[in-house]
């Protein structure tokens, strides 16, 4: 009997990185599906490989960062990494694919047009130093900043499922990436027009979407750790989030694919810092707006501003995961029908930190990759396409 607890713990966070995992497939398809086709092959590999460096760096570097002696040690014997039925192992690879998921964020963002190795260094680097250091002051209680937050606001920064910890971040690093790479050739004229770059796919789109939103239900309720701690609030919360983005995102998107299989997608980000807390009125209603705020930023950044985002991952991951993050402490308040135990000021200072390391920290890894050795495909590469340039293989053999 006393091994029944450990075990299903083991378990239960088990199929939630098994979940997490799956949901790389989806960030790969959405990918295929929105890329010309062909760049499409350059997508699915860039995925795969990016979660390979990513459980190096977080192996070895990261978790450690984030952390530190509550993590584990690698270089224990295997007796030792079996206790509780080898639950901190399974924790870090749960913990794994969300460190995992900021590169696969990034990648939609520089879709068509990043070299591949760069973007290999960049990922270590990121996932190794960048995001551990952020995870850990959330997390952790590293650095002293949450104890800061607790004494000033009243409470600590609450971000159950990573609306800021891990998706703000992702956009944020993203939106550095992108700006330093510039667009893609043809996408804008010297007058100003917008030449539209259409999908290749909208079935590869959306069963990305579809992929991604299934497995978020692990990434938010697993994010509870351990059985004792799952909560039917959560997966309602997020249910209820994902409708509300989804509605939204198609009445003000009209009824544009793209836009409507986004939305859940927007929905989701921003509800998973308040997940836990929220009513789920509350839940629906931050997934509302944040589908909305989706459609209007990508449409804005693409159009007015020049931002050449591929999958629009700043305005999803970036601005929605902001947005979540602060949404956490209107909704998550018990005058609105949430349980508490949060503060508007902290959740809008710990996002304001958390977007600041992630911009900063873009700019310098991709800047650096920039100067030393460049980060992106020759004009002649691109006009070929990233899958016969880089890959030496389209999608699909000629018939």
């Amino acid at each position: 009997m006393e091994n029944i607890k450990p075990a299903t713990d083991v378990l239960f966070i088990l199929l939630g990185a098994i979940m997490v995992l799956a949901m790389h497939a989806g960030f790969a398809f959405l990918e295929v599906g929105t890329v010309r086709k062909k760049n499409q092959v350059n997508a699915l590999v860039k995925i795969i490989v990016d979660f390979a460096v990513s459980t190096i760096a977080y192996l070895f570097i990261g978790y450690g960062i984030a952390y530190g002696i509550d993590g584990i040690n690698i270089f224990e014997s295997a007796k030792a990494l079996s206790e509780l039925n080898g639950y901190a192992l399974v924790k870090f690879f749960f913990l794994l694919t969300f460190a995992a998921a900021i590169p696969a964020i990034i990648s939609g963002g520089i879709a068509e047009r990043a070299r591949f190795y760069p973007q290999v260094a960049a990922t270590f680097i990121i996932v190794a130093f960048i995001y551990p250091f952020y995870e850990g002051m959330m997390w952790h209680d590293n650095y002293g900043v949450q104890a800061w937050l607790n004494e000033s606001f009243g409470a600590k920064f609450h971000d159950f499922a990573g609306s800021v910890v891990v998706h703000a971040m992702g956009g944020w690093i993203a939106l550095g990436a992108v700006i330093l790479l510039g667009h893609r050739y043809g996408r804008y004229g010297k007058n100003g027009e917008v030449y539209a770059h259409p999908p290749s796919s909208i079935p590869f789109l959306s069963l990305g979407a579809w992929i991604l939103t299934v497995g978020w239900f692990g990434f938010n309720v697993m994010s509870a750790q351990t059985i004792d701690a799952i909560a039917g609030l959560v997966a309602v919360n997020s249910l209820m989030a994902m409708v509300g983005g989804i509605l939204v995102a198609t009445v003000v998107g009209r009824n544009d694919p793209g836009f409507v299989h986004n939305g859940p997608l927007a929905g989701l980000v921003a509800v998973c810092a308040g997940s836990d807390i929220m009513h789920p009125l509350g839940a629906l209603i931050t997934g509302g707006i944040a589908g909305g705020l989706f459609v209007y930023t990508f449409t804005l950044a693409q159009n007015k501003w020049k931002i050449d985002d591929v999958l629009g991952v700043w305005p999803l991951h970036g601005l929605c995961g902001a947005w979540g993050g602060i949404a956490a402490g209107i909704f998550g308040s018990t005058a609105l029908g949430g349980l508490g135990g949060v503060t508007f000021m902290s959740q809008l200072v710990g996002t304001a930190i958390g977007l600041s390391i992630a911009l900063v920290g873009g700019f310098v890894v991709y800047g650096a990759m920039k100067a030393l050795v460049g980060i992106r495909l020759s004009q002649e590469e691109e006009y070929q396409g990233a899958d016969l340039s880089i890959h030496k293989i389209a999608s699909e053999a000629e018939h």
